[in-house]
């Protein structure tokens, strides 16, 4: 008769459990799964290898890692169309249209209907010559036109409607809408001001030296008016007298009624007029 009670085998003695076990190595006839890469901005799932998103554009080996929460480090300014998708703008130009870098499948919309320049989070929109026309917060952006464009403002293609965010300044204040006089705000300062620029019924003190001048903050003189670029130039004191320096801005800098060439330092008279967007500026020494 076999016996069919249980038998309590013994661990081999050769194993040493203080020693490391070294595992086999898998087989190459094992299947490996490997997964597309998603882009952290956009979300769009791209092919194994690739250096680049190819929706947004966005470089993966020069992006930083998210936070906690899968959020990405470094945004990008963003399209939200009707149905709620974001479209990435990414730096340099953005067609947007039928047949643009942001497609939108519909008939109120150009092939080619307008561009948006993205220059360091600076951006402006330039209307195409398309058949319907585009606005910005309700004001008809003319064909060739830059555009300034400010966080929340609607971008009407022809009836379709986009609305700008830009990253981290949504729980911020909302700029005005064109058409008005907007407000300066100006950096804390404890020096001397050697002038003071004048908008209506406000002053803002020159520093002797370099006072930076734009949309964003951390310029010496805040201007939130949305035709004046991130940077837009520069009020300089020196021994001699006020300079003024028109940066690089989009929409330029207009002094008595004449643009200004970029990068180059204009020294100004008492009864020259500046103007910015919808601003007319005036300096007092």
């Amino acid at each position: 008769m076999t016996d069919q009670r249980t038998q309590m085998i013994s661990a081999p003695p050769s194993i040493d459990p203080n020693k490391t076990i070294m595992g086999t190595a898998p087989s190459l006839n094992a299947t490996v799964t490997i997964k597309p890469v998603q882009c952290p901005v956009c979300k769009t799932f791209n092919p194994v290898g690739v250096m680049f998103c190819v929706d947004c554009g966005l470089i993966f080996d020069r992006a930083l890692d998210g936070d906690a929460f899968g959020a990405p480090a470094i945004q990008l300014p963003v399209l939200v169309d009707e149905s709620g998708r974001e479209h990435p703008l990414r730096p340099g130009v953005t067609v947007v249209g039928r047949q643009g870098d942001i497609s939108v499948d519909d008939g109120r919309i150009s092939r080619r209907h307008m561009q948006i320049t993205n220059d360091s989070g600076n951006l402006s929109l330039e209307e195409l010559g398309s058949t319907n026309g585009t606005k910005v917060a309700g004001t008809a952006v003319a064909q060739g036109q830059k555009y300034g464009l400010n966080h929340g403002e609607e971008i009407s293609l022809g009836g379709y409607v986009f609305k700008l965010s830009l990253p981290g300044i949504a729980n911020k204040t909302m700029v005005p809408s064109v058409g008005k006089t907007q407000a300066m705000t100006l950096a804390p300062t404890t020096k001397t001001a050697v002038a003071f620029l004048v908008g209506g019924e406000e002053e803002y003190p020159i520093e002797k030296g370099v006072n930076a001048f734009g949309r964003r903050e951390g310029n010496a003189i805040r201007i939130t008016d949305p035709f004046v670029s991130g940077k837009h130039g520069e009020f300089e004191a020196r021994e001699d007298g006020i300079y003024l320096t028109d940066t690089g801005s989009t929409n330029g800098t207009i002094l008595n009624d004449t643009k200004i060439p970029a990068n180059q330092a204009i020294k100004l008279q008492v009864d020259d007029v500046i103007k910015l967007g919808s601003l007319e500026l005036r300096i007092r020494i």
